[in-house]
């Protein structure tokens, strides 16, 4: 570290602080002496301060599995490193939740002064170097960069110094160190790779070994293993070597074997396994464990009996610069314990545990692995559930195994770690290693940490730091001392229920493990408490004091009910908390949770007492309730709580207090009857409070009868009875107990019944259903139905629905099949004429539906239909009437029903369709309805004709006809029709008969009623005839409409007229408006309009010019449409009648807005112009304008606008059509130039001879052959090829298409020359076909005439007739696509034919050559 060695004195054995947390401490106010200038070194290092615990190395990984916390593998929750966090306290109200886990601080952190002192002294003093390697044991050994190893006992006094400068200059730094078992030997291995052996007892060298491994290489780690006589180490060239100690006759030697060559991949970390004294005698320690970690893999070896590798193991992919790490332990897993090696390289650490079977045989057995975000640089188990990493950022991990949770992180940046890099690029002897092991040599670090029983050793570069973990007392005053109580409580919690990590300390069976953690958490509890109070804000807002004893009281409540100590609760804690007044409040409100939740069911009087006076005080009556309901009553001032509910009205815990406490279930039935009684009486209409306690009362009758305990829990067994006698005594009493003389009897029913008399009844219904042979109870039964007929039938305080409720819920009774009620018949037939009585007309639809509910029911209630069918018609219950009619099965009788009854009309189309759809019903009761429906069909078009339309297309389309001669009103008519006749999704392919007559009756119709629904009509229909329709368009002036069945027809020419005559009416109208409007307009209103706008006269001629325009519209698209088809002349008689209409009207404009009407009317000419020029020709568009009066008197400046309009038009045309013309004239020369090119390219042959025969192109100089070149280079004989050709066995159609062989053939296998051209040059579109004609030379000068062709292949054939054809044509669009393809054209080759000497390519399209 930088600071000097005093910084680290600070951080003493037994120092609590976090290493995170450590505060920069000022030297002068804790008077401590400068360590720099001591006295005498040895009083320094001697020297033991008083509050620093002596270094001991207790072994505290002494594997016992009672010890093991068998919990943790439950707890799945968030590691909260940094339990300090004072944000935690932000929050609004603080609940404990006993499933987050704090750690608090897990390890402590202590500067091994003496030897960090004696480190730094020696490096002054003695020059004796900088600290290289530590190692632990009994004793603790640092190497120094000068080759000395200084041995420090458990008081961190120096015993030992080994070894000289002068070895040290020889040998290098230190760079291993190893001590054995019994602490007797010490290995020094050194940089420039000699190793040392030690006497501890008295300080002797015993060994110098210096052959051990290759020189040249330095030595990375030295390790003794469990036998004394065996060690092993590793070098900087990767290897690994066993060494074997003998001692024969007083001499020493040393005798090297090589376990794993680096040649094979360099070893970089070992570890063999050291068994704890207790498992000395396990099994496998017989087999001398080795792990090896080279950059690849892991390998575990056993060096006994004799040298085997038991496993290899190769990493994940990782970081080539991680370092590799090996860690032995043994772990108990169920009741066996046995050796897991964890190791890693990067961030995932994985785990191997070693198993012995009894059979003999060795398993390597895969375990989870544990994952973690950082890079890896050491890896140490602390004990067999907890590990501790450290990552390349120099930052401590302390992991759980098993949950995979981070316990804790510290900062060990200012520990400032020792690495050993040098020795892994082996600096002292030359640099003479791999770059993979240098790489992985810069953050390796091996030598720094050392574990030993359940301790971990750092060794920074002027200190040494030990890890030990804290035992849980420690833990909990850690957080105790940061005045973090709630998580040093979380934390106890933890602890008591066995769900806490990297547990030190707890010993013995659960139960005394719980009261020694339980006691602790009491003491922490009363400090909370205390904290408190002393930490409250004396003055402030009442709020802020508020929420800070919210933050602590809920915190108290909970762990005393947790720890089930309601006595340190309410004895203590409430006594201390009574002090202030605030923290008392909170107090009490608090309890509120927990009794409700049940946790909390005793309080003792004095609490009791202060809650109800409190609850009440602040008006809390709800909670109070809540709370009274959940409290055991013997805990209660029964009186007094009493007096407070019927007070406040909280008849809930009334009720439960009169229950529990005093056994009395009838005494809160009276109270709550005095209250809802009266008003009830008088036909007062009840308030909300007295609607809520009535229903309470209801809620609380089915209870007690139910067995169950308002309002919550059950009746004690040995009361169910007697309550339920009691409830029905209380409600067949004649009178009440402080009765008037004027009251009725059985008043407690009568009030029931006029409360809610269905609710009573439904009550009553749910407590008939238990009584099966308790035969006092039937008894209470027919007592109170009886009663209940007494009270309501003839009684008109109650209505008729009320009545048939009673009758319902007696019916349903009876229906039962173990039914023992007995009700006279002739009430049946009472209640019968009460409810058809035809002279009261109230509550009709209520009436109906009870009779309806009591026929429902049946089973013993049988009415004589014939005289209830008679009553349900007087009292036109329709519903009633349909319920007779359906048992009888006369369904056109429903039908009736439904017309007559106003509420159901709408319902009748369903019901017709489904009796008329559904199976079930006979041919002849389906007849009756059909006929029952033609004779209403009137009434029902009326009543809906869309879905009346709809019923006819499913089930009437035979008698459509019959039903439209019966529909008398034509507006009826035409409103079914349209119904009938729209396109249905459902059946598109329901053909009515005489549909033409329909549709052409529905045209007629539509002529009269909707006219401008005519022409979406005519275009979708197809079933009516054009002259008729005509005809009848004709009739009633519907000029659109007969224009487009002109058209349909083919009278093009008609069609115009007929529109061109609306046009004319419309400019008339238009221009006449002008004229009127100018007539009539005095000045004054013209002013008037001009200030104010258009006005209503406005209005109406912009609608007037929308119509204009729209006719307009209609006329043009109609010319556009068809003069495609005309000829010029035709066309002409379209379009100049339009133009002279358009031209004419503009004379005829006058009046007052005559420029704004002028200027539309030359807009829409303009327009009409525009549309025209496309079908007729310029010049005579132009003589017309000029030939009329409008324009031809004129003067030139009138038509100026139009000419120039025109000329506009014209040259925007044209310049369009040029630009389109030199685009396409462009891509046209652009593809014919490079097809000729392709065409006219000479070929290179790469060869001169074939390349099937490999003979040169001419073979005998006297026979002439014809030779083929590709245009990838290869030439062949035309026999050759054919040979080929005909070995592939193709037909001779196909023989023409050659491709080339040798390319073919080399891409893949001999697919023929049919087979798809492949990519690359095999293939030409054109081949050259080369007739060489040898001759005579004395011939030679007397040459016949030789034809020398050049042909193209078909598909070029036809690309270029393509062209020409194109060239042709009109199409623009079509050229430029097709051209398109000429692009992805072969490339072609050419075909010649040279005379005998002089074999040449033409590059030119070839003529004749004479002779």
């Amino acid at each position: 570290m930088s600071e000097s060695p005093d910084t680290h004195s600070l951080l003493s054995a037994s120092s609590q602080l976090n290493l995170m947390e450590v505060d920069p401490i000022d030297d002068k106010e804790f008077d401590i002496p400068q360590v720099d200038t001591p006295p005498t070194l040895e009083s320094i290092l001697n020297e033991l301060e008083d509050e620093e615990e002596p270094f001991v190395l207790e072994d505290t990984c002494v594997l016992s599995t009672d010890n093991m916390d068998a919990h943790s593998y439950d707890t799945s929750s968030l590691a909260s490193s940094d339990s300090g966090d004072p944000a935690h306290l932000k929050r609004k109200r603080r609940t404990v939740d006993v499933n987050t886990t704090v750690h608090g601080s897990v390890l402590r952190h202590s500067l091994l002064k003496g030897i960090s002192a004696q480190i730094v002294s020696a490096a002054d003093k003695v020059d004796a170097g900088l600290p290289t390697a530590i190692t632990v044991s009994g004793v603790i050994t640092v190497g120094t960069s000068h080759g000395l190893a200084l041995v420090f006992d458990t008081n961190q006094a120096l015993r030992l110094c080994l070894g000289t400068k002068t070895t040290g200059a020889e040998f290098g730094a230190v760079s291993a160190l190893s001590i054995n078992h019994d602490c007797s030997r010490l290995l020094c291995g050194f940089a420039k790779g000699q190793i040392t052996m030690w006497d501890l007892a008295n300080g002797k060298l015993l060994r110098t070994i210096t052959d051990a491994h290759p020189p040249g290489t330095a030595i990375l780690h030295v390790k003794f293993t469990d036998d004394p006589t065996l060690a092993v180490c590793n070098d900087s060239g990767g290897s690994v070597f066993e060494l074997a100690f003998r001692r024969v006759m007083g001499m020493r030697s040393c005798d090297s074997r090589c376990l794993f060559s680096g040649s094979k991949g360099e070893v970089c970390c070992i570890e063999p396994l050291h068994a704890p004294p207790d498992f000395r005698d396990h099994p496998i320690t017989h087999y001398s464990l080795l792990a090896m970690a080279s950059l690849t893999k892991i390998l575990v070896i056993g060096l006994k009996p004799s040298l085997k590798v038991w496993m290899t193991f190769p990493y994940s992919k990782s970081d080539p610069s991680s370092v590799p790490q090996l860690a032995w332990q043994f772990v108990p897993v169920q009741k066996t314990v046995n050796p897991v090696l964890g190791f890693c390289k990067g961030d995932t650490v994985h785990f191997l545990q070693v198993k012995k079977e009894e059979s003999g045989t060795i398993h390597v057995i895969k375990q989870r692995q544990l994952h973690l975000s950082c890079d890896i640089i050491s890896l140490s188990w602390i004990n067999s559930r907890t590990l501790v990493l450290v990552d390349s950022h120099e930052k401590l991990h302390v992991v759980d195994r098993p949950s995979q949770e981070v316990l804790e992180t510290l900062d060990l940046e200012q520990v400032q770690l020792v690495y050993n890099s040098r020795h892994f690029k082996s600096l002292a002897t030359g640099g003479n290693v791999s770059q993979a092991l240098a790489l992985v040599g810069e953050k390796a670090c091996y030598q720094s940490v050392s574990s030993y029983a359940g301790q971990i050793v750092y060794l920074g570069t002027k200190s040494a730091h030990i890890m030990t973990l804290r035992n849980w007392r420690e833990r909990i005053d850690c957080l105790l001392k940061q005045e973090h109580f709630v998580e040093a409580l979380s934390l106890a919690w933890s602890f008591h229920e066995g769900t806490a990590k990297a547990v030190v300390g707890l010993f013995g069976d659960p139960m005394k493990r719980k009261g020694v953690v339980g006691d602790k958490m009491v003491e922490i509890l009363c400090q909370f408490a205390e904290h408190a109070l002393k930490k409250c804000p004396e003055q402030g807002k009442i709020q802020v004091m508020e929420q800070h004893f919210h933050d602590v009281v809920p915190v108290l409540v909970d762990y005393c009910l947790l720890l089930q100590r309601a006595d340190l609760l309410f004895d203590q804690l409430y006594a201390r908390l009574v002090e202030n007044t605030v923290a008392k409040g909170v107090f009490l409100e608090a309890l509120e949770s927990y009794i409700v939740a049940d946790r909390l069911g005793h309080l003792t009087t004095p609490i009791m007492r202060d809650l109800l006076a409190h609850y009440h005080g602040n008006g809390m009556m709800d909670s109070l309730e809540r709370c009274i309901v959940h409290l055991d009553v013997t805990s209660l001032d029964i009186q007094q709580v009493v007096r407070v509910c019927w007070e406040n009205q909280l008849y809930d815990a009334m009720i439960y207090v009169f229950n529990s406490g005093m056994n009395d279930y009838i005494t809160p039935m009276e109270k709550l009857f005095a209250v809802i009684g009266p008003p009830l009486r008088e036909g007062r209409s009840l308030t909300d409070d007295e609607v809520v306690m009535g229903n309470k009362l209801l809620v609380y009758i089915s209870c007690c009868l139910a067995g169950r305990a308002y309002p919550l829990g059950d009746i004690p067994e040995d009361l169910v009875v007697q309550v339920k006698n009691q409830v029905f005594e209380f409600l067949i009493r004649l009178h009440s107990a402080d009765s008037s003389e004027e009251e009725e009897v059985f008043p407690f029913i009568r009030t029931l019944l006029h409360f809610d008399t269905r609710e009573f009844l439904n009550v009553l219904a749910m407590t008939f259903e238990d009584f099966k042979n308790d035969k006092q109870a039937l008894e209470y039964q027919q007592r109170i139905v009886d009663i209940l007929l007494q009270v309501m039938v003839d009684n008109p305080d109650f209505t008729p629905s009320q009545v048939g409720g009673l009758f319902t819920f007696l019916a349903r009774q009876l229906a039962k099949p173990d039914n023992t009620l007995f009700v006279n018949r002739k009430l049946f037939d009472q209640v019968l004429e009460f409810l058809c009585c035809p002279d009261d007309d109230s509550r009709h639809t209520e009436r109906q539906q009870v009779l309806l509910e009591l026929l429902q029911v049946g089973g013993v209630v049988q009415f004589n239909e014939g005289r209830l069918l008679a009553l349900a018609e007087k009292a036109k219950f329709y519903q009633i009437c349909e319920f007779l009619y359906e048992k009888q099965h006369l369904y056109d009788r429903i039908i009736d029903c439904y017309l007559r009854d106003p509420l159901r009309k709408g319902e009748i189309f369903s019901y017709i369709h489904n009796l008329l759809s559904m199976p079930g019903y006979s041919p002849g009761e389906k007849q009756t309805v059909k006929y029952k429906v033609l004779q209403h069909i009137q009434e029902l078009v009326t009543l809906d004709p869309s879905k009346s339309a709809d019923m006819v297309v499913f089930h009437f389309t035979e008698e459509v006809q019959q039903i439209i001669s019966e529909l008398q009103d034509d507006q009826l008519l035409f409103q079914f029709l349209s119904c009938l006749l729209e396109p249905r999704e459902g059946h598109p392919g329901t053909v009515l008969p005489l549909e033409r007559d329909l549709h052409e009756l529905l045209l007629d119709l539509l002529c009269r009623f909707e006219p401008q629904q005519l022409l979406s009509f005519l275009q979708i229909s197809q079933h009516y005839r054009l002259e008729e329709a005509i005809q009848t368009t004709e009739r009633y002036h519907h000029s659109e409409a007969r224009a487009f069945l002109l058209e349909k027809k083919g009278d093009v020419h008609g069609a115009f007229s007929v529109l061109l005559e609306t046009l004319r009416d419309k400019l008339c109208l238009l221009t006449a408006e002008r004229e009127t409007g100018a007539e009539t307009q005095t000045g004054a209103e013209r002013q008037t309009v001009g200030e104010g706008g258009q006005g209503e006269d406005g209005n109406h001629r912009d609608s007037t010019l929308t119509k204009v325009k729209n006719s307009l519209n209609d006329i043009i698209a109609l010319c556009h449409r068809n003069s495609q088809n005309l000829y010029q002349q035709q066309r002409e008689a379209l379009w100049f009648p339009l133009l002279e209409t358009m031209m004419a009207s503009q004379k005829l404009v006058k009046g007052l807005n005559a420029k704004h009407t002028s200027e539309v009317l030359k807009e829409l000419t303009m327009k009409v112009l525009n549309c025209m020029s496309s079908f007729i020709s310029l010049p005579a568009i132009i003589q017309r304008i000029l030939q009329d009066p409008v324009y031809g008197k004129g003067k030139l400046a009138e038509i100026q606008g139009l000419i120039l309009g025109m000329l506009d038009t014209f040259s925007y045309e044209q310049t369009l059509l040029e630009t389109t013309t030199s685009l396409l004239n462009h891509d046209l020369h652009w593809s014919l130039a490079h097809l000729r090119a392709a065409v006219t390219r000479g070929l290179h042959p790469r060869h001169d001879y074939c390349n099937i025969c490999l003979q040169q192109y001419k073979r005998r100089q006297d026979s002439a052959e014809e030779i083929i070149v590709f245009s990838c280079g290869h030439l062949y004989h035309l026999q050759c090829l054919q040979q080929k050709v005909c070995g592939w066995g193709l037909s001779s159609e196909l023989q023409q298409q050659w491709s080339c062989y040798k390319c073919s053939s080399s891409q893949g296998g001999r697919g023929g020359p049919s087979t798809e051209p492949k990519r690359g040059r095999s293939t030409s579109l054109a081949q050259t076909r080369v007739t060489s004609m040898h001759h005579d030379t004395g011939t030679e000068a007397h040459r016949k005439k030789v034809f020398v062709e050049a042909t193209l292949d078909l598909q070029q054939e036809q690309s270029w007739d393509q062209l020409r054809s194109l060239y042709r044509g009109p199409s623009r669009l079509s050229i430029l696509s097709d051209l398109s393809l000429c692009h992805s054209m072969e490339k072609s080759g050419l075909l010649l034919q040279p005379g005998a000497e002089t074999f040449q390519l033409k590059l030119s399209p070839p003529p004749l050559l004479e002779e």
